[in-house]
């Protein structure tokens, strides 16, 4: 079927929309002549409005003008006038299945709650997610271009991996930035320690010893990260033996998300936990080491060749929780079995093997998108 008019909805966090990017560009391959257009979180725009595989960013404000069932009734009847002949929705959570589910599209596709699966042409499972059979588990990439073969019958796969493209605004600043806080020929270290879960987060003290390293090494270390990181920032650097170095810099909650994008092209290495950061990076173009604690490893990796993700051999792994629940010396025991010596031996490698160099002067590498993983 010839689609002239698409919707594709993704309202969730930082990395969910990352990793749709590759469903945009096989989208507009198979449907050149369509008019295509992406939902997102009014928060997140700098992170697709410039996307070259879009014609428009319809925004939702969630947390303010949007948020409600008033609001989004009426958010609703602007998508019935816009008259889409395809939906694809890329979440599977009740504000977008609804806002898909009564979008008056001729044909709703892709994952959705019970009862507004009812209004759906095609409705599929999201093999990314936990619970999945192993025999099924994909990564996120992999399921949406799932939804995207099954269920709007695209046959050519134009997978060219996470990308973003930032607003002008956005690099103006970040090289503003980038020319105040640091000097020329320096090797970056991006740090970044936040992540939505506790069960995520690599414990603080860790990245102080680590970042101490690095600077003794002649390293630059940069700590990034949003607001709500400022006080884990703070721990972390109190906790640090090398707090005065002129070569550490910290730009938590100081930057918006294109603008952290920008500095991260200035990095030669990223070492994050498993957050909507790390997926900002590999667009960026950056190597990643991540330590995964709570989420599947297969089905959230870093979509990049060059990272590396390290994990621990727990039985609980992956548990998909928010809070551990276990006691005593298994608390958070998929963090805590990752001492920072381990961690460092792998940014020391990635560090020789790319030359120390900034993301921006590293050739791309299409089709290399499976990370390594080491289990400890």
């Amino acid at each position: 079927m010839d689609y002239k008019n698409i919707l594709v909805i993704n309202l969730m966090h930082i990395g969910d929309l990352m990793l749709v990017t590759p469903a945009l560009r096989t989208l507009r391959a198979n449907f050149p002549g369509a008019k295509i257009t992406l939902l997102a979180d009014k928060k997140l725009r700098e992170l697709v409005e410039e996307n070259p595989c879009l014609d428009e960013c319809l925004l939702l404000d969630k947390k303010g003008a949007d948020d409600g069932l008033l609001p989004l009734a009426r958010f609703i009847r602007g998508i019935r006038r816009r008259h889409f002949d395809l939906v694809i929705n890329l979440h599977r959570n009740e504000r977008a299945s609804a806002i898909a589910a009564f979008s008056g599209a001729k044909r709703i596709v892709g994952y959705a709650k019970p009862f507004f699966s009812l209004f759906f042409t095609k409705v599929l499972e999201n093999y990314a997610m936990p619970g999945t059979p192993a025999e099924k588990t994909l990564h996120q990439v992999e399921a949406h271009f799932r939804v995207l073969r099954e269920a709007v019958g695209v046959a050519n796969i134009d997978d060219r991996g996470i990308e973003m493209l930032l607003p002008e605004k956005a690099w103006r600043e970040a090289e503003r930035i980038y020319a105040e806080e640091f000097r020329p020929g320096e090797t970056i270290i991006a740090f970044n320690i936040g992540a939505s879960w506790l069960t995520k987060r690599w414990l603080g003290e860790y990245f102080a010893r680590c970042a101490d390293t690095l600077l003794r090494w002649g390293l630059t270390v940069a700590f990034f990260g949003g607001p709500s990181d400022e006080g884990p920032v703070m721990e972390c650097i109190d906790a640090m033996e090398e707090k005065d170095s002129p070569r550490l810099h910290v730009l938590t909650g100081k930057v918006s998300l294109g603008t952290l994008a920008g500095l991260l092209r200035h990095c030669a290495l990223f070492l994050t936990t498993d957050s909507g950061p790390m997926h900002v990076g590999v667009a960026m173009n950056l190597p990643v080491v991540t330590m995964f604690g709570a989420s599947p490893v297969p089905t959230f990796y870093p979509y990049d060749g060059r990272s590396i993700l390290i994990k621990t051999p727990e039985e609980c792994h992956p548990c998909g929780l928010h809070e551990c629940p276990r006691q005593g010396e298994g608390y958070m025991g998929c963090m805590k079995h990752m001492p920072p010596d381990i961690i460092l031996k792998y940014v020391d490698e990635l560090l020789e093997m790319y030359g120390g160099r900034p993301a921006l002067e590293l050739v791309p590498h299409p089709g290399d998108y499976k990370c390594r993983v080491i289990e400890l």
